[in-house]
């Protein structure tokens, strides 16, 4: 489900990976609301999956919303590699 190359955004609720998909959809954003891989560890279960070409545009609609994501990942081979993580 996650490809090479695709960003996993992680969020600390449920209720913030339902906004944060509804404002996607919103805007056309390319994107898909997919379960968290089991290698990344989250309590809300969903995550919000994109391709790396599309960061900037996916990461500037959540910022504009007021919705960040707690951390985001990019998906190298077998590995998860944090690209972002929220201060707390």
């Amino acid at each position: 489900m996650v490809g090479d190359g695709d960003c996993v955004a992680v969020f600390h609720s449920i209720h913030r990976v339902m906004k944060a998909e509804t404002v996607l959809k919103q805007q056309d954003a390319p994107m898909l609301l997919i379960p968290i891989p089991r290698q990344l560890t989250s309590d809300c279960g969903l995550a919000i999956r994109y391709s790396e070409q599309d960061r900037s545009c996916v990461e500037g609609i959540l910022a504009d919303a007021g919705i960040a994501p707690s951390e985001v990942f990019v998906k190298r081979d077998d590995e998860y590699v944090l690209l972002l993580a929220q201060q707390s």
